[in-house]
């Protein structure tokens, strides 16, 4: 292979976890312009009328498949974009984009522990030391540097939910290995229908809560953005990415999506950068790294 291949692989990678860096400044621009439900919603809605449009050949092609998985479908729509989207943009109500964007470094170290615990996969001695220090920035995240307030349970409301939205990410990415044998955009299509469709409940719940709250013009304009950039563009992309250099290498990209949102919520949400979120970022990227180089296939 090329190094031709090789840089394309790598700026689509890099424009497909700037994207998803981005949906965390999404998730405060959107406050008080679309609610979160709303913004799920939308979100999958877009993405289905676009897949439908444009990946209508590879839907119908592989639909009998799809159709004999539903329950499947269902598990890994719901898990991994409902649930997950509808706690990640809830948690920008309560917590700062520079949180949230750390905090999504738990997401390898928890496919690291399912499949551990589910698929019986061996954790090595790096992977595990990779494991305690991803675990030890996002303690220190979730208390703002103060380990103190952990006694007193003093967590943020907003990062207690970034780490169940990452849990229900880790729980889809692992649900990925057992996919059935059909086309990647066909999948997509397929999971994102679900997704969509698990969703009006919830919107229908915020509603019913909350009353209807119009979406106001910057409003559908974020969740324009989110269907097009987070949703359809790195996704296919990434998709594009691991078809080029293999889904190994492709997985440790993931791993700039924390310091892409901490550096976007730094210049467009002028958020505060502190000493605890540099050494969270550190300590979640280093565990990241550890447990990449630490895997049985790449072990010494």
């Amino acid at each position: 292979m090329n190094d031709g291949y090789h840089l394309r692989a790598y700026l689509l990678l890099m424009f497909t976890t700037w994207c998803w860096g981005l949906n965390a400044i999404f998730s405060k621009l959107a406050i008080d312009q679309i609610t979160p439900m709303q913004l799920v919603t939308f979100r999958w809605l877009g993405v289905v009328i676009l897949l439908l449009i444009f990946a209508r050949k590879h839907v119908i092609r592989d639909w009998p498949i799809l159709r004999r998985h539903l329950p499947f479908l269902v598990l890994m729509g719901s898990c991994g974009f409902t649930l997950f989207n509808a706690l990640f943009y809830v948690a920008g109500h309560h917590t700062s984009a520079i949180n949230i964007g750390i905090l999504q470094g738990a997401i390898p170290i928890f496919v690291l522990l399912g499949s551990w615990l589910l698929l019986r996969q061996r954790i090595t001695g790096l992977q595990g030391l990779g494991v305690v220090l991803t675990l030890l920035g996002v303690v220190i995240v979730a208390s703002s540097g103060n380990l103190s307030g952990l006694q007193q349970l003093a967590i943020n409301r907003g990062d207690l939910f970034m780490l169940i939205a990452c849990f229900f990410y880790a729980a889809y990415s692992i649900g990925l290995s057992h996919r059935p044998n059909v086309s990647a955009l066909g999948f997509f299509a397929g999971v994102a229908s679900i997704a969509w469709l698990v969703s009006l409940p919830l919107v229908a719940v915020e509603t019913y809560l909350q009353g209807w709250q119009s979406p106001t013009l910057t409003g559908w304009g974020i969740a324009l953005l989110v269907t097009l950039l987070p949703s359809l563009v790195a996704q296919i992309f990434f998709i594009q990415g691991v078809s080029l250099i293999g889904p190994g290498r492709a997985g440790v990209f993931v791993n700039l999506v924390p310091v892409f949102a901490s550096l976007m919520a730094v210049l467009f949400l002028h958020e505060a950068f502190e000493t605890h979120h540099a050494l969270s970022l550190v300590l979640v990227l280093g565990g990241i790294w550890l447990s990449e180089i630490g895997r049985p296939g790449q072990a010494r």
